[in-house]
């Protein structure tokens, strides 16, 4: 097990009840053809929220003001990927401009979905932490043995 964990920022945009999520297109099988959340890894000397911002605009085009931003949920994981994460998750209710798929190499397609009827090949990662902000739960973990 190597000796850092990466930190991840998700962006759950929500309207009317549904979440947008993306189908990525990647080299990893487990990730290939599967429905995940906009998000990406904190690069150094940036603030989680400026991630998320940043984040929100690469993938989907829109814009985000950091004080619409709320952490909703915490998720420690072990298992997806190479390295633990430590994965915040963000609620942004309003924002700017129509989410289009800004990274047609990395995703497939971008889809809204009712928070209730989420898809059955959405990624265990940010299923969980959907799961958690559902819940009002604020901190998980998952993958790590007992």
């Amino acid at each position: 097990m190597t000796d850092r964990h990466l930190v991840d920022v998700h962006v759950l945009l929500v309207r009317d009840g549904l979440v947008l999520l993306s189908r990525r297109r990647d080299a990893d099988a487990r990730f290939d053809g599967r429905w995940h959340l906009p998000s990406g890894k904190l690069d150094a000397g940036e603030s989680v929220l400026a991630a998320a911002v940043r984040e929100a605009e690469e993938e989907v085009g829109v814009r985000l003001d950091p004080a619409d931003l709320r952490l909703v949920h915490t998720l420690h994981v072990a298992g997806s990927g190479l390295e633990p994460r430590l994965g915040l998750f963000f609620e942004a209710r309003t924002w700017s401009g129509v989410p289009e798929n800004r990274e047609p190499d990395k995703c497939s397609e971008l889809r809204w979905f009712p928070l209730d009827a989420l898809p059955a090949d959405l990624i265990e990662y940010p299923a969980a932490g959907i799961a958690g902000y559902r819940a009002g739960t604020p901190f998980g973990t998952a993958g790590w043995d007992a």
